[in-house]
């Protein structure tokens, strides 16, 4: 299994239309082929820190990902709203 983990901050302003868009494009990722989970985490302490838990069956898939139309609208969308750039912790899942 390849996990990718997404670490956003977004700026306080942009933070309710960040949940919603960010909705909205997981809701499309998990109808993609290769796709396991696909779960949005919002910081209890800090509303304004995001972490995007992605997982595939390959690394393969998570390319395939970025090229899907819901993921470029989405990345083009939450550009301007990021209070710096959002960083992508590559894993290898090994439970479950």
């Amino acid at each position: 299994m390849h996990v990718v983990l997404v670490n956003v901050h977004v700026k306080r302003e942009n933070v309710e239309d960040f949940v919603k868009a960010t909705l909205a494009n997981a809701a499309a990722s998990i109808n993609e082929p290769g796709n396991l989970r696909f779960d949005v985490l919002q910081l209890a302490e800090d509303p304004c820190r995001f972490v995007l838990y992605e997982a595939y069956g390959a690394p393969e898939d998570a390319a395939a990902h970025k090229e899907t139309p819901h993921y470029k609208a989405w990345k083009d969308t939450v550009a301007d709203w990021m209070a710096e750039p959002r960083i992508g912790v590559q894993c290898k899942g090994l439970f479950p």
